[in-house]
């Protein structure tokens, strides 16, 4: 099932780069990431009414508390570069930038969560990192 939300997220996320390139044309980078983000939080607030999951907001921890904050924290500052790099870049050549947040993640969670890091993913590092030079330059 992970496998389907995966794909249904690279699509949503290939929709989002399209989409916002063409709704940021004449418009503040900051004000259409603020745009942005009230969709996704009304969005989200209803998907957790809706699938009745606001009875588990007093069972999170205080380390996850820490944690989902400095994760929003981190998304908030990831899509405020997005949209600037997209207004003023090519989305062909932002995106696949972008997209070294998958290298990054291997790298970061061979680091700090002790994941596996196997030949396989050090050759798909190599192989998205150099798909992504080959793609900008």
């Amino acid at each position: 099932m992970w496998l389907l939300f995966a794909v249904l997220s690279a699509v949503f996320a290939a929709l989002t780069s399209i989409l916002s390139k063409i709704g940021i044309d004449g418009v503040n980078s900051n004000l259409a990431t603020a745009i942005r983000t009230v969709v996704v939080v009304g969005m989200a607030w209803l998907m957790v009414f809706v699938t009745h999951a606001q009875s588990g907001l007093s069972d999170i921890s205080k380390r996850s508390w820490i944690f989902l904050i400095l994760s929003g924290l981190a998304t908030g500052f990831s899509w405020l570069c997005y949209y600037k790099a997209l207004q003023l870049g090519d989305a062909s050549k932002v995106v696949p930038v972008d997209k070294m947040s998958v290298v990054l993640t291997l790298i970061l969670a061979f680091v700090f969560l002790h994941e596996q890091f196997t030949w396989k993913s050090i050759v798909g590092c190599v192989l998205i990192s150099a798909g992504t030079l080959f793609m900008v330059l």
